[in-house]
């Protein structure tokens, strides 16, 4: 397993910069001229690549009045049954293929999650360059694998899974030629809280399964996607909206144009802090040396007069001797007078 892949001619893997992909999900509302404002917004806003769902009601679930069908738990969407939900949620598949034309067109990266063998398919015709399973089919082994089968890089996001899972994930992904995996640490809850986000997991997971890891992020806001970036995120993904006061399923825990595009700049930032390991002077501080602190004469010292900590003290600025000569400096004697704020030398200092 490699500790890279690479789409569409962007390497993803530890000290490239970080892949951003803004996820449209339903927050289109139904209209295609929304998703593509959407996608040009994620542009401007400095998203690598734009990601879609691809599935329809029928193709995702039942539709029931079961109570096994119906949303519960506290979620924005309590009460309402899954086929409700999600015939409101899908983006229409005939839109997808003028969709990744406005994304290409515009120089990013196009791609989905697939639902179900047809949706695999159906993309396949659509030549994306990548596949994304989704947190909740993470344990659908034989969809996994079908994709795998294409050969294309393979983004698995990780939200509910123990380790075991996705080792069972990853293992059939392997098996099934898949030889680009990305792993993506997520929190299935709409909105996250920043306390159940336990971004540790991301170096843990890079360590255990050699692969590049990201964020699949569902929290309010930016601190979280910049906070994965610093621990070693290689892809921060993340719902997009114009705007959250849009109606719709997933409006509510995205970010719109202005947000995100704080979080690009925030992560680009954050990629430039990290740098390396490094000690000692950096080019910009060498201006800022002269500014240490030194011995200075601080009073009026006569010819012979005894140093004392009256008359000498480690001070700003670093013209004068190293501070750590000051225990050596104290009880010896002046060899000529000196006037107050001198910076200390050996020549003004009586030798033994």
């Amino acid at each position: 397993m490699t500790s890279k892949i690479q789409i569409g001619g962007r390497c993803i893997a530890s000290g490239c910069p970080t892949y951003v992909v803004a996820e449209v999900s339903a927050n289109h509302n139904g209209s295609f001229d929304s998703a593509a404002q959407i996608i040009r917004a994620a542009k401007d806003a400095g998203a690598d690549a734009v990601k879609l769902q691809t599935y329809t009601a029928d193709t995702i679930t039942l539709a029931s009045d079961r109570e096994e069908f119906r949303v519960r738990g506290g979620t924005l969407w309590d009460g309402r049954t899954l086929h409700d939900l999600y015939a409101e949620a899908c983006t229409p598949w005939e839109w997808q293929p003028k969709l990744k034309k406005i994304a290409e067109d515009l120089g990013m990266d196009f791609f989905s999650s697939a639902f179900d063998p047809t949706a695999v398919d159906f993309l396949e015709e659509m030549d994306v360059p990548a596949h994304k399973v989704a947190s909740f089919e993470l344990v659908d082994i034989p969809l996994i694998q079908k994709m795998a089968r294409t050969g294309k890089p393979l983004i698995i996001s990780t939200g509910m899974a123990t380790v075991e899972e996705i080792e069972e994930a990853v293992q059939a992904a392997r098996e099934a030629g898949a030889e680009q995996i990305a792993l993506l640490k997520c929190t299935s809850a709409y909105p996250a809280r920043a306390e159940e986000m336990n971004l540790r997991t991301i170096p843990e997971m890079a360590q255990r399964f050699g692969v590049p890891v990201g964020l699949s992020d569902h929290s309010m806001g930016i601190a979280v996607p910049v906070a994965a970036v610093a621990l070693g995120a290689c892809i921060v993904e993340k719902h997009l909206t114009l705007s959250r006061s849009a109606p719709g399923p997933d409006s509510a825990f995205s970010l719109e144009p202005h947000e995100f595009k704080e979080m690009v700049n925030a992560i680009r930032a954050a990629e430039k802090a990290l740098g390396e390991a490094h000690f000692g002077l950096s080019d910009n501080e060498k201006a800022s040396r002269a500014f240490r602190r030194s011995l200075f004469v601080v009073e009026d010292v006569q010819p012979g007069e005894v140093f004392t900590d009256l008359n000498v003290r480690s001070i700003r600025p670093g013209n004068g001797l190293h501070p750590r000569h000051l225990t050596d400096v104290l009880g010896r004697s002046a060899a000529r007078g000196i006037k107050r704020g001198t910076p200390l030398s050996w020549e003004f200092v009586v030798r033994l």
